[in-house]
């Protein structure tokens, strides 16, 4: 049988991209693989490699592409696909992420927000497609444990009593308090799968990549993931003005959307404690224990609204602090841990 890189190799060579050079644009945490193909006239894609023998599926990537450019988001087109094999052409939205636009011209972090987050404000303006799955209270409560039975657990801190009891609390929180699932939820939206786009108009001028996840959830929870950033700071008045122009232009009841914001912001950055240790543990991957002091201030500070009360205290003596002793130790573990 031929190796995975032949199977390429024959793909590539039954397209229009058969005498195109190949280089790296990025590996992300999952399995799949992205590449450049430059034609010798100059054109451009990108190159998706997503094994599915490591559980990776094309097809969501192609139908969530497709719908976003029908409400006029731009997503990449789809310009080849072997869906079987998992490999894909997708169209070239270029190098301007804009996490790179705000580390080399810091003036524009406003702008390329507000533009981020009107894109958010025209996606829950139309109705989601109905094939995604609901990110409904039940399922969000089911991935707390993450934080416990890998970063806690990680860090050599007792946690299963704890975890009982936030499991009996934290699901009535998020009943309470986040209404059900009701608009398109990309699930990473965040400045390292957005790209400027400056030669179209509108919200068009924001490229959307990484989307394959998507469900259908609560408004707030993709300004979670964009506002509470676990790769970059985001500084307090940004994120307030943010906030505030996406409550106001979608009408939603401030004090109610700001409850929803943090106990999703609680959920989230549980659950991203969780899975950066655990991408070092058992992946192999001590990079994103970087992130980990982020993540878990974000969190402590989502922990002050009056929503969390009832699991604040818990959380806050039971989550080791990530100091340099406590991500030592996750670190000792790198690639040592099987899943549980």
């Amino acid at each position: 049988m031929p190796d995975r890189s032949d199977l390429l190799a024959q793909f590539v060579e039954q397209t229009d991209w058969r005498d195109a050079s190949r280089t790296i644009v990025a590996g992300d945490a999952s399995n799949r693989r992205y590449d450049r193909l430059k034609k010798p006239n100059g054109a451009t894609s990108i190159l998706m490699d997503a094994p599915p023998e490591k559980g990776e599926d094309v097809r969501p990537f192609i139908e969530i592409a497709q719908y976003l450019r029908d409400v006029g988001v731009s997503a990449p087109d789809i310009l080849e696909a072997d869906v079987s094999r998992g490999f894909l052409i997708i169209e070239d939205l270029g190098d301007a992420l804009f996490a790179k636009l705000m580390a080399t011209e810091p003036n524009r972090e406003l702008e390329l927000y507000q533009a981020a987050t009107d894109v958010l404000l025209h996606l829950h303006s139309n109705t989601p497609p109905d094939t995604l799955e609901p990110f409904d209270a039940s399922t969000m409560a089911s991935m707390i444990d993450l934080a416990f039975s890998w970063y806690t657990h990680g860090a050599d801190s007792s946690w299963a009593d704890a975890l009982e009891e936030l499991n009996d609390v934290f699901p009535r929180i998020l009943q309470e308090h986040v209404a059900p699932p009701s608009v398109f939820m990309h699930r990473d939206y965040h400045v390292e799968n957005l790209l400027w786009l400056p030669d179209r108009a509108g919200t068009a001028r924001v490229g959307v990549i990484d989307f394959q996840d998507a469900k259908i959830a609560h408004p707030a929870y993709d300004l979670v993931s964009l506002l509470q950033d676990a790769r970059r700071d985001v500084p307090k008045d940004v994120e307030a003005v943010l906030l505030s122009r996406y409550i106001s232009r979608s009408g939603q009841d401030p004090e109610d959307f700001l409850a929803a914001y943090h106990v999703l912001g609680a959920q989230r950055n549980l659950r991203i404690l969780g899975v950066f240790a655990r991408l070092c543990m058992h992946f192999g991957k001590p990079h994103y224990l970087q992130f980990i002091p982020r993540v878990y201030s974000l969190l402590m500070r989502d922990l002050d609204h009056p929503a969390l009360v009832p699991v604040a205290g818990l959380l806050r003596r039971t989550l080791p602090d990530p100091t340099p002793q406590t991500l030592k130790k996750l670190k000792e573990k790198c690639a040592t841990f099987p899943m549980p």
